[in-house]
């Protein structure tokens, strides 16, 4: 066998990072190290694997054939390495997941698995649907947890549980008395609303797309804690999962409004690469999520710890 598993460690990095010095930071290696190894598989091999343009390499068509077997050698190799190291196979773990499934669901979830693996490595990403998608694409991450759509072509996408999201106001905010508001009524509010790219935004907007009203898009935030205190201010309403709600609706610190002309449920998914090699690890904790979420029918109705 003419390449080592060191080189193909480089050769994933670098084609991560799209640069030999990044790549090597990140493997604690010298950028000559790096750049060695990467001339010695090509050398090897007989093969180009990237296209260079200045100092930034990017895969050319032997490399994109090559990442996803590389990937998948390096991930079994370590399996293979924890099982000769007396370990259960159950090494490390790199999960993403969208700002609401993050917050109120995946951490319980990291916190089970742990538990019951205790000498695994888990990382988690909280970002928004279109930064967990392009880094499962580039298998910077092994799986996702997202809440809104994906039509990435190289991406496995499973339903796992429904989701809605519900207007919401003030306790003080005309709306609130009233519980429900029309379209006609909407349009003339001050909104509070995810960034564009989160899976919340898309689903919003989704659903309002069959109405000519012109929203009034006071703010847009990056985190739904945020938005969620803006709303409390009075600075105007908010739309946002269910889920992410449930404690300050049982306080009474902000209230519901229904809407019956909108269709603002959703769906959680998992995606995965197509060709990303399935560890133990990523199969223990896909089942995992499945069991906390068997039988119910929406994410509101899972059983969480109690925020005072």
């Amino acid at each position: 066998m003419r390449f080592t598993l060191r080189q193909l460690q480089v050769f994933v990095a670098v084609a991560q990072q799209e640069s030999v010095s990044r790549a090597a930071g990140l493997l604690n290696l010298s950028q000559s190290a790096a750049s060695t190894s990467i001339t010695e598989l090509e050398r090897q091999s007989s093969c180009q694997l990237f296209d260079r343009a200045g100092k930034r390499l990017s895969l050319n068509a032997m490399g994109k054939q090559l990442l996803p077997q590389a990937v998948a050698l390096l991930d079994q190799a370590k399996e293979i390495e924890d099982l000769l190291n007396g370990k259960s196979g159950f090494g490390s773990l790199a999960v993403g997941a969208t700002l609401t499934i993050g917050n109120y669901l995946a951490t319980l979830l990291i916190g089970s698995f742990m538990q019951r693996h205790p000498e695994s490595q888990v990382k988690l990403h909280v970002q928004n649907t279109a930064n967990i998608v392009q880094q499962v694409a580039h298998y910077e991450i092994d799986l996702g947890l997202i809440e809104g759509d994906c039509s990435h072509p190289d991406i496995e996408v499973q339903s796992w549980v429904e989701d809605e999201l519900v207007v919401f106001c003030a306790p003080q905010h005309p709306l609130a008395a009233r519980g429900q508001a029309t379209m006609e009524a909407l349009a003339h509010e001050a909104w509070i609303l995810r960034e564009q790219g989160s899976g919340t935004r898309l689903t919003f907007d989704q659903a309002m797309r069959h109405h000519r009203s012109t929203l009034n898009i006071r703010l847009e935030l990056e985190h739904t804690e945020a938005i969620k205190r803006a709303v409390e201010s009075g600075l105007g309403i908010g739309c946002i999962s269910r889920l992410a709600l449930r404690d300050a609706f049982r306080r009474g610190s902000l209230v519901a409004v229904e809407t019956p002309d909108l269709d603002l449920a959703r769906q959680f998914y998992f995606i995965w690469h197509k060709q990303k090699y399935q560890t133990s690890a990523m199969r223990e904790f896909l089942e995992l999520c499945r069991a906390f979420t068997a039988g119910v029918q929406r994410s509101d109705e899972i059983v969480l710890p109690t925020i005072a």
